[in-house]
């Protein structure tokens, strides 16, 4: 039976709606980081038990559930995995998302108003709702004082962990005061989640205490996922592009065998079982977003993004809009159980199981090729449903799978990486060949002669077909481009896109950001 955070975030979602619409929902924007408003729950009203801590900490956990549009849309469709094409008057939204795919984005443009706003906005309104629990619970006399402080502030440093990845140096606001912030140094956010998930880690439980909750692997995770990026996140980006930090490989490393090894995890038999509907039963999944159906608009609509609109029986139908590049499709071994994630050919609806059609009543067929992104069909594009659809969703926004941001496999990987970087290029192969097997039956391993610049290219491929979908690539193309052996780069031509400034591995802070806090200063080369 769900536990009690689980019924909050799942069914009822009492702390999301109460307090994420209500007083700590209040918080707006990133100019009233601190706000307080004048409703709100504070130790003299509210929170007198571990209960109401709870409900209170379930509005923080709601927040994590924007990042299944900006933060996701921005991850993908910058990258070479999907693209959001025309098709006739869909989908073209003033340009913003082809301006997206083509990275010819500036402060002031469509996309940047939009979806980067939209990803500061959001992740500032995570601090700031952590903020305020922080400091109800550093006020509260819970017995659990310690292993609540260390879960709030996990999670505060996972919003702080999505804007270090996009901006770079953003303001760290710690406390509940109002007054403006100017941007400190990406080296120096990156310092700060790394000491507050080493702190944090040392009081969190080897497992959660509900499921959807965050536990020590949660912060290992999310630390070895910083140290394989380290020379990114705490490098400097100028006019010029990305100067690289020195590796953090051994720590990496470790923080990856601190999941590896604790007992807790173990790689799903079934590769989609990690997406299923129900893939809360996952052994694999560490870090989640915690979505329901029921009550509506608290899921996913991921499958929403990338179905035709005749592929599902939900209010509206699907939206027909990500596809796939067919560079990237066809960079897939027929044999490989994940090329199975991504629909090309003759199309069947998910309510009957029967072929569908087009709007003009044609076979619905998905090409693998998108002629002109444009003015597409509305066949055209292989289309990434890793997600599987609830055929009962009641809306767009009310798929219960739940959104994975790290699970084992990733963990494998980061090591293997880590230890090719260190030399260990044997060893390193030997992990993603652990991966492969249960991809390919008879197995397909990887050879161990490998060089190391050749392990770079399988690592980075390798890491395309398990973790396609999952907001990776981005930040995989910017760690990996250009290093001795890697093909792809971030800024490298690709299908309809063409070279862009190598200062864009940083999105711009948003000009409204600039407008409302005078104390900013741009990113380089914007």
């Amino acid at each position: 039976m769900p536990t009690y955070l689980s019924q909050t975030l799942r069914r009822s979602a009492l702390g999301a709606l109460l307090l994420a619409a209500g007083s700590l929902g209040a918080v707006q924007g990133c100019t009233d980081l601190t706000e307080t408003p004048r409703d709100a729950l504070t130790p003299a009203n509210a929170f007198k038990t571990d209960q109401e801590i709870l409900a209170g900490a379930a509005a923080v956990y709601a927040q994590l559930r924007s990042t299944q549009w900006g933060y996701y849309n921005l991850s993908e469709i910058t990258s070479d995995e999907q693209l959001v094409p025309t098709r006739g008057s869909d989908w073209f939204d003033n340009g913003r998302w082809l301006e997206i795919y083509r990275q010819s984005w500036n402060s002031n443009s469509g996309s940047a108003l939009e979806d980067m706003n939209g990803v500061w906005n959001d992740m500032f309104s995570g601090v700031a709702k952590a903020n305020l629990m922080i400091s109800v619970v550093e006020a509260s006399n819970s017995a659990n004082k310690e292993a609540n402080l260390a879960e709030l502030r996990t999670l505060r440093a996972w919003f702080y962990y999505v804007l270090m990845d996009f901006f770079g140096g953003v303001p760290l606001v710690t406390t509940t005061e109002v007054e403006p912030r100017a941007n400190v140094s990406r080296d120096s956010i990156f310092k700060f989640i790394e000491s507050e998930l080493n702190a944090a880690r040392a009081v969190l439980p080897d497992k959660p205490a509900q499921y959807g909750r965050v536990s020590k692997g949660v912060a290992n995770a999310i630390l070895a996922n910083m140290y394989i990026n380290a020379p990114v996140f705490q490098g400097t980006v100028t006019a010029g592009g990305l100067q690289r930090a020195a590796g953090r490989y051994q720590n990496a490393i470790d923080a990856a065998d601190r999941v590896i090894n604790s007992g807790v995890y173990s790689l799903a038999s079934d590769y989609k079982a990690n997406f299923a509907v129900n893939n809360e039963t996952s052994p694999e999944n560490i870090f989640v977003i915690a979505n329901t159906s029921a009550p509506p608009g608290l899921g996913m609509s991921l499958q929403m993004r990338t179905l035709h609109y005749n592929q599902h029986g939900v209010q509206g139908g699907p939206w027909n809009g990500f596809a796939g590049l067919a560079e990237t499709y066809r960079t897939y071994d027929q044999a490989d159980v994940r090329r199975s994630v991504w629909l090309t050919g003759p199309q069947i609806s998910f309510v009957t199981g029967q072929p569908t059609t087009d709007r003009q009543g044609a076979p619905l067929v998905f090409t693998d090729t998108i002629g002109d992104i444009t003015k597409a069909n509305e066949n055209e594009g292989p289309r990434l449903l890793k997600y599987p659809p609830l055929l009962s969703a009641p809306n767009g926004d009310s798929f219960p799978n739940d959104f994975v941001y790290f699970r084992l496999a990733e963990m494998y990987l980061i090591k293997a990486e880590a230890l090719n970087e260190l030399g260990r290029t044997a060893e390193a192969i030997a992990l993603v060949n652990r991966i492969r097997e249960r991809a390919f039956e008879p197995d397909k391993p990887l050879s161990t002669g490998l060089s190391q610049a050749q392990a770079r290219q399988a690592i980075l491929s390798e890491r395309l077909f398990e973790f396609a979908g999952e907001a990776k690539r981005r930040q995989d193309l910017i760690r990996m481009g250009g290093l001795p052996g890697v093909t792809l780069t971030f800024t490298g031509a690709r299908q309809f896109k063409t070279a862009q400034s190598p200062y864009k591995v940083l999105f711009p802070i948003p000009a409204t950001q600039l407008q409302n806090n005078p104390l900013l200063v741009q990113n380089a080369g914007y």
